[in-house]
């Protein structure tokens, strides 16, 4: 618990340095969901079908966005290197990585959800979901997005196949979720949604950190 403790407050000074890393995705996310009202038109009831969709098809896609360099400045230094073979303090280094990736992405679209609603002209029933479904569903995003990062680390160009990796994974999120805001939306009940979310997430927490750290070491050997 002490290294971990030590790893994110390493990671978190790092983003403090590098505000792109992290300022980048939340920017995307807000323009991408600017341009489809401009796109679409104002019409409130085609906003509030498309809503769904557009907005996890966003998330996703922002926090892939930052995905690529998670490991990259490591992996170049030699520090991913020496965590392997101290061994004991690999997983911890993970957990860090993902916290702060989570902390740097998932965290300020969970914050933008109002301004969100606003843009789709959401009533409160589908705000109060979709926010239900991004607390459950960005912490998944971050998972998979470190994993991908852990897989294509030692790759020079490794976007595209980061991309065609983590992108089938992010599928049944992008179902559930966006079927829990719709259902909302609609006044039907979405508990069902939101426990196969919650089911995913105990998932991926029990098995992307392990795999993240066969990852990096299949990377270095």
């Amino acid at each position: 618990m002490v290294k971990f403790g030590v790893f994110l407050k390493r990671e978190l000074r790092l983003l403090a340095r590098q505000k792109s890393d992290w300022l980048n995705p939340v920017l995307f996310f807000v323009i991408v969901l600017t341009l489809f009202p401009l796109g679409v038109g104002p019409e409130p009831n085609m906003l509030r079908i498309i809503a769904p969709g557009i907005v996890w098809i966003a998330a996703l896609l922002s926090v892939l966005l930052a995905a690529e360099r998670l490991f990259k400045d490591d992996y170049r230094n030699g520090v991913i290197e020496q965590l392997v073979a101290a061994r004991h303090t690999l997983l911890a280094f993970v957990l860090a990585k993902i916290a702060s990736n989570w902390l740097s992405t998932g965290l300020p679209l969970i914050l933008l959800a109002p301004v969100v609603a606003l843009l789709f002209n959401m009533e409160l029933p589908a705000l109060q979901a979709m926010t239900l479904t991004l607390i459950l569903g960005t912490p998944v995003l971050s998972l998979l997005s470190v994993l991908g990062a852990a897989i294509t680390v030692s790759a020079d160009k490794g976007g595209i196949l980061l991309a065609l990796l983590i992108l089938p994974l992010y599928i049944p999120l992008l179902i559930f979720a966006s079927a829990a805001i719709e259902a909302a939306s609609m006044g039907l009940e979405y508990r069902g949604q939101l426990a196969v979310l919650l089911a995913i997430v105990l998932f991926s927490l029990a098995l992307v950190p392990m795999a993240v750290c066969s990852a990096l070491k299949i990377n270095v050997s």
